[in-house]
């Protein structure tokens, strides 16, 4: 894998700016997790008290956005999922967040499953990672994490209810 790209890459083009999450992914530690935690605040931008349908078309865009960004930036990176690419995690925690409810114990848990899914890549996650390629496969495989721990939190929630 080629070196972590720092700041002026994510500054070199668009679609490294995106990919990267806005440069959090130039971090040289963890930026899947502060990938993750960028979801936070646009969450609550964006989001948060917002008609559920007209955020689930800005999830769309955002998809098909970090569809072009990932794939340009992964062949400038000559590594089609590199770590420093977060903006996966972004979009596919802000699905977890619109869906949850906006309290920060569940916001909390949902943090913490879906690192645990999109490190661990429990099957069919990683099967979808090497089978998908390009920027359509980098985001899909955070989408399927983001599976993994809605369902495992409508568990939790069906069983305290």
């Amino acid at each position: 894998m080629p070196r972590h790209p720092g700041p002026a890459f994510a500054l070199a083009h668009p679609a490294h700016f995106v990919a990267l999450g806005f440069g959090v992914g130039a971090l040289p530690r963890a930026p899947g997790t502060f990938g993750t935690l960028l979801a936070l605040p646009l969450w609550w931008l964006l989001g948060a008290g917002r008609d559920p349908l007209a955020f689930g078309v800005l999830l769309l865009l955002l998809f098909a956005l970090g569809v072009w960004a990932c794939s340009v930036t992964g062949r400038h990176l000559g590594v089609a999922d590199h770590g420093a690419m977060v903006w996966d995690e972004v979009v596919a925690f802000l699905l977890v967040l619109a869906v949850v409810p906006n309290t920060w114990p569940w916001q909390l848990a949902a943090f913490v499953l879906f690192r645990t899914f999109d490190i661990a890549k429990p099957a069919p996650i990683r099967q979808a990672e090497t089978r998908f390629k390009g920027g359509f496969g980098v985001m899909l495989d955070d989408l399927l994490a983001a599976g993994y721990a809605l369902l495992v939190l409508a568990v939790v929630k069906r069983v305290l209810s």
